[in-house]
């Protein structure tokens, strides 16, 4: 349990800047194997950062006016928190992505464009739409009518919106596990933040992050939040999401780099609120 602890702790440290320092981080520790082993915690991540976001939603649903604009607002600023909370990490790996495999169709110039900190025009509109359409989507998922069963009046009350939110988070950052179990790493390894992770990621540590995930959607289901139906909806195009994605990047790449796990997250999140609303 103190290893399972220290694990996720270096995850914390790794993808979000929440601090980790002085005597904890002293506790905590670091090795090249720890954080190999913390990327099974990236699901974790999402736990804790979609549940300050969908806690944010939700409060902001309680003191704003009540219009059909409130959950307009309260998606962008819950949008605002997520992007404040990891450093805006996997927004950064989607326009990488986009600027270069939109600007080169040469596999060395896509990865050399993809390591130029620079913004390029594809990268900018890749990111604009994406943050577009996330506010959209919970938006739309924050003011729909929930029907509690068959016949009966219609009653909501935020909640449906908010667990999305937090399994969103929650399952756009297991997905890309698999990415990194299936496909090989290319770029430059010496100095690439996603060596580390992506080197040597076993069954196990893919096992202990679908764990976190399997637990959140239980939490769901059991709450009844969102029913079995729509979470499989949900899922469902966040899976195919990732397929398309992975044909793409060993199409274009032959394997993948840490940008292409960011954009992963983005694009399967966006999928995941869609498939949602889609159901609905």
């Amino acid at each position: 349990m103190l290893q399972f602890i220290r694990h996720y702790l270096l995850a914390v440290q790794f993808f979000t800047r929440i601090p980790v320092t002085g005597r904890l981080a002293e506790w905590v520790g670091y090795s090249p194997g720890m954080l190999r082993a913390s990327a099974a915690h990236l699901p974790g991540i999402g736990v804790l950062v979609g549940g300050a976001a969908s806690s944010l939603f939700a409060l902001l649903l309680v003191l704003l006016p009540d219009t059909p604009y409130a959950p307009l607002v309260a998606g962008a600023f819950s949008t605002v928190a997520t992007v404040w909370l990891t450093g805006g990490f996997h927004e950064d790996g989607l326009a990488d992505v986009a600027d270069g495999l939109g600007g080169s169709y040469d596999r060395e110039r896509a990865l050399e464009i993809m390591k130029d900190s620079r913004v390029g025009a594809f990268g900018a509109m890749a990111l604009v739409l994406a943050l577009l359409c996330k506010v959209a989507l919970l938006a739309l998922l924050g003011s729909v009518e929930v029907l509690a069963g068959a016949g009966e009046t219609p009653a909501f009350s935020g909640t449906y919106a908010c667990a999305a939110l937090w399994l969103g988070h929650v399952v756009s950052r297991t997905l890309p596990l698999v990415m990194i179990r299936l496909l090989p790493h290319v770029g430059d390894t010496a100095t690439s933040k996603s060596k580390p992770l992506a080197d040597q990621l076993t069954a196990r540590a893919v096992a202990v992050g679908f764990a976190w995930c399997f637990g959140a959607l239980g939490l769901v289901l059991a709450s009844q939040a969102i029913s079995a139906f729509n979470l499989m909806a949900a899922c469902g195009l966040s899976v195919l999401a990732l397929l398309g994605l992975l044909r793409f990047f060993r199409r274009r790449l032959q394997g993948f780099t840490g940008d292409c796990l960011g954009c992963t997250q983005q694009v399967c999140e966006i999928a995941f609120y869609l498939g949602l609303a889609v159901s609905l």
